[in-house]
């Protein structure tokens, strides 16, 4: 760990003109009132039977049953849709206004709440996709689509009606249109989920802070395995140990800052304007 502070090494970060990357989870959305996604609200009944997320969210069950993974999706994105960004993702983008090109986002958060919150599309990765937005199931082109019209959050329970049926399938060529999200039985890619990118990033940065993840998915775990390899520093802000907050406690270029989302990047935000106020 780190002996100086979280203060110090950020403001040398912001002097010495490098590269921050912020890395954000579920926990900072949980502060919105966003369930997670394999808590109780994950779970899904069809017929008699009760399914997990990481049998909802697979291309496997959309070929078996498009509808019943719609109206999964269309449910969680009503979660999503009532919530609203809250003192941590304004956080995030008031660090994005200050440092302007030295700051990038990358989230596994697929609810929109940083672009409501401000950040920027340009500096914003959005790694595991948008439960906003849809794209062809069978690929005829890779483009990326809002929500069509007419289609809309529903509550559980809630069948597709015949008109959502009818827009949920492709202009192009009359396929289903799926949820633009990285399931379970998928990989990353560059076109649809930032791979590359997300990767040539971390070579860039000097100072990584991760918020409210604890790394269960590939790519966060090569991003911090990239950082530290490099000998730059990171910061994991969470409310509990998880194994990021491990990573940064046994490295000389970690801290560990055992805090709510908010109260953390709040904090570090303060740090950010007044060392920028002063350049």
């Amino acid at each position: 760990m780190n002996t100086k502070s979280a203060n110090q090494l950020l403001t040398e970060v912001i002097q010495g003109n490098g590269r921050i990357t912020v890395l954000t989870g579920a926990g900072i959305s949980a502060e919105s009132g966003i369930p997670t996604f394999r808590g109780p609200e994950g779970f899904w009944t069809i017929g008699s039977k009760d399914y997990h997320p990481q049998d909802m969210a697979t291309f496997s069950m959309f070929c078996r049953n498009p509808e019943a993974v719609w109206e999964w999706y269309l449910y969680r994105m009503g979660l999503c849709k009532k919530a609203r960004p809250n003192v941590g993702h304004r956080a995030l983008a008031s660090m994005e206004s200050h440092l302007q090109n030295q700051f990038t986002l990358i989230t596994q958060n697929v609810d929109n709440l940083h672009i409501l919150a401000g950040n920027s599309l340009a500096r914003t990765l959005q790694i595991h996709g948008n439960i906003f937005q849809v794209r062809c199931a069978s690929a005829c082109t890779d483009e990326i689509f809002s929500l069509p019209e007419g289609v809309s959050p529903k509550a559980k329970g809630s069948a597709l009606t015949d008109a959502e049926h009818r827009s949920l399938k492709c202009a192009n060529c009359g396929s289903w249109l799926r949820p633009h999200v990285l399931w379970f039985d998928e990989a990353y890619n560059e076109r649809h989920y930032h791979f590359y990118s997300a990767l040539e990033t971390a070579k860039r940065t000097r100072l990584l802070i991760t918020v409210g993840t604890a790394g269960a998915t590939t790519l966060p775990n090569q991003i911090v395995s990239l950082v530290l390899s490099n000998g730059d520093l990171m910061f994991d802000i969470n409310v509990a140990d998880n194994p990021f907050a491990g990573l940064a406690m046994q490295s000389d270029q970690g801290i560990f800052i055992r805090r709510t989302s908010s109260e953390a990047l709040v904090a570090l935000l303060h740090t950010i304007a007044s060392v920028k106020s002063n350049l």
